[in-house]
């Protein structure tokens, strides 16, 4: 048992059952014991990969997709370049290494890492230093002014809750303790009043109050000051149901509630629930696509053939190998969507379809 579950055991067995977003907030972000505060979890000897990790030209799309963006916005100076969850600092390096080909791009950008995890500051501050990075620990406390905005894999590590449907009603899941073993246990917590489409008894249905608080919060800073938010993540372009929070360790997949603190929480993205949210609040959403139609719209395939000119045998087979994982829609290139949002005159980003 994990430090951090003899907590909550003891915590639940004190004051009673938690609701699935208390566990994934305390599981990833106690101060303590929280996943995210404590360790490195990106690459081989972590427990999983981001597409920046995969290639650099990840990064340098992005970045490309940044820099393109700033110059038809009027190229505002400074424009903040923010990024949510930047993990080791990587696909910002290889962003603002892009982004610079653009003339003026490189000298208008603040750099911003919102990031809650000390360890992974540690990462960004070696990685980025030379771009004199500020840290937030919340999109609350990200400046004023013009901002282009990125989060790859952030919006699917933000808390859900879970709602069960049992016969003509709704209650919320919870985390309680196993009568016989005394462990953690999922549990059928009270009825809720939950207004959404009828689906059949049993179904688990996941929503993020947390993700959508944030995306208005992005959204009244974008209205207020200009810019444009660019999201990639996994997830349903629609509403629906279905369980989908999993826990990762070391690469593998394990029960949700048999790690807590030493394992890594997700959920899918909602990415209707969000668009939606944007738009709400006076937004203009541009997608979803999928990641690898993204990816080939901005030219990833030409830059990884200029990537391999010149190159050994080993090396234009890994930066092929890379490209394919990203793009291949038997690998990440279906699973992930990208989508983004932007200030209502703000111009249409490039390689995303009719914004809305």
């Amino acid at each position: 048992m994990t430090p951090l579950a003899r907590l909550l055991r003891e915590r639940i067995a004190q004051d009673g059952p938690i609701t699935v977003d208390t566990f994934m907030r305390e599981a990833l972000t106690h101060p303590q014991f929280g996943y995210y505060m404590t360790r490195n979890p990106l690459g081989r000897a972590g427990d999983f990969v981001t597409a920046p990790e995969v290639s650099q030209i990840f990064g340098e799309m992005i970045g490309l997709w940044c820099a393109d963006l700033w110059p038809r916005a009027g190229a505002p100076r400074p424009v903040n370049l923010v990024e949510l969850g930047p993990g080791r600092g990587t696909l910002m390096a290889d962003a603002l290494r892009a982004g610079a080909a653009v003339p003026g791009f490189g000298d208008a950008v603040q750099v911003h890492l919102v990031e809650a995890s000390p360890v992974l500051r540690e990462y960004q501050a070696r990685m980025l230093g030379a771009h004199r990075p500020t840290w937030h620990g919340d999109v609350d406390d990200l400046p004023d002014g013009p901002s282009i905005v990125v989060a790859n894999e952030f919006f699917d590590a933000l808390p859900v809750r879970q709602f069960v449907r049992q016969a003509d009603a709704w209650a919320e899941r919870c985390v309680g303790l196993d009568p016989d073993s005394g462990g953690l246990a999922f549990v059928t917590g009270p009825v809720v009043d939950l207004a959404d489409p009828p689906i059949d008894s049993g179904d688990v249905y996941e929503r993020s109050a947390v993700a959508e608080a944030v995306m208005q919060g992005l959204v009244e800073r974008l209205r207020a000051s200009g810019g444009a938010l660019l999201m990639v993540d996994y997830g349903h372009v629609q509403d629906g149901c279905g369980e989908t929070l999993q826990a990762v360790r070391a690469h593998e997949r394990v029960p949700v509630l048999a790690a807590p603190g030493e394992a890594d929480l997700t959920a899918h993205v909602s990415f209707a629930r969000l668009s939606a949210a944007a738009r709400a609040f006076g937004a203009r959403v541009c997608g979803p696509a999928d990641q690898g139609v993204f990816l080939r719209r901005l030219g990833a395939e030409a830059r990884a053939a200029a990537l391999c000119r010149g190159k050994d045998e080993a090396t234009r087979r890994d930066l092929v190998a890379g490209l394919r994982r990203l793009i291949d829609p038997t690998q990440m290139g279906t699973m992930f969507k990208v989508l983004a949002v932007t200030h209502p005159d703000w111009p249409a980003p490039d390689g995303l379809d009719a914004c809305s």
